[in-house]
């Protein structure tokens, strides 16, 4: 009986270990399955999401390159308009050229002044003198016309007509060319006389507005003229205004030749009060010298006078 049981609780241990080692077995082996499971799960989600990256990535890629071909679309639309609005510009252009002369001293303006002044020396002796300037055109080239009467008391008055056509040739000064006719009433022949005129016109150092002019004549008749002047404003309507006038033949071989040399000067100065800029009156002091004339068929030699002159002027400038 012993036997008996010994052998059923060997059976039934046996049975128990079996069983227990079959429970471990499939335990392991469940828990294999479900690692596997999970490492497979894993595998895929990895793997699903380096396959969303990469499709981000090329959306991202190809978002760029759509945005790049427009921005390449975009700028050659630009320039395809740039560069049909810049022809038909030229076309415009072309059609109604754009005048920019008035923007770069090309425009033309006109000045003319106008200069009586009557004036008296110790003796009393008056003379009338009276000069008209005109000028018009642009900055580089004019025209000048200049008229000088000369009429002393009880005698025929002088005429002079002067035509040039002035240059600029630089920021100063201006180089002229051109004829004077001029009347003498004193002489007997050649009354009417016709010279070549070359000169400067501009403004000298330290303000000093200047004309030299040089004359060319028949019967050798050379001859050369300076006239130089100088503002001085005590106010802004009280001027004063020194100036020089001078003369000198070179040389002369007419009817009624003058001596050679320094032939006549003019020192003075000049105060006028500008009501406006158009209407100016003055009064005038000034020296003169005048050197005479040389012996010839046609007149006796004279010797030199001087004189102070005074007298008051009006000067119109429009």
């Amino acid at each position: 009986m012993r036997i008996i049981k010994s052998c059923t609780y060997t059976v039934l241990s046996l049975g128990l270990a079996s069983v227990t080692q079959m429970t471990m077995a499939q335990d392991a082996h469940h828990s294999m399955s479900m690692l596997a499971q999970h490492e497979s799960h894993s595998s895929h989600d990895s793997s699903h999401q380096v396959m969303q990256t990469r499709i981000e990535s090329n959306k991202m890629e190809h978002t760029a390159e759509h945005a790049e071909h427009a921005e390449h679309a975009e700028h050659a639309e630009h320039a395809e308009h740039a560069k049909a609005s810049s022809i038909a510009s030229r076309a415009d252009s072309a059609q109604h050229p754009v005048d920019h002369k008035r923007e770069h001293g090309g425009q033309i303006y006109q000045a003319t002044e106008i200069d009586n002044r009557w004036l008296y020396n110790v003796d009393g002796r008056g003379s009338l003198k009276t000069e008209i300037e005109s000028r018009i055109g642009t900055d580089k080239n004019k025209l000048f016309i200049k008229l000088h009467t000369d009429k002393a008391e009880s005698q025929d008055a002088d005429y002079a007509a002067q035509l040039m056509y002035s240059r600029m040739i630089s920021d100063f000064w201006d180089a002229q060319i051109g004829a004077r006719y001029w009347v003498d009433e004193h002489q007997v022949t050649d009354k009417e006389q016709l010279d070549a005129v070359v000169g400067l016109h501009g403004l000298a150092p330290y303000f000093f507005e200047t004309d030299a002019y040089l004359y060319l004549g028949a019967d050798k008749q050379v001859s050369f003229s300076l006239e130089t002047e100088r503002d001085l404003l005590l106010t802004q309507k009280l001027i004063l205004k020194p100036y020089l006038n001078l003369d000198v033949v070179l040389s002369d071989d007419s009817a009624y030749a003058q001596k050679t040399g320094l032939s006549s000067v003019w020192l003075g100065l000049e105060t006028r009060y500008e009501i406006n800029k158009k209407l100016m009156p003055f009064i005038d002091v000034a020296y003169s010298y005048e050197k005479g004339n040389q012996h010839t068929a046609w007149q006796a030699e004279t010797g030199s006078e001087k004189h102070w002159w005074y007298g008051a002027g009006l000067r119109l400038k429009f």
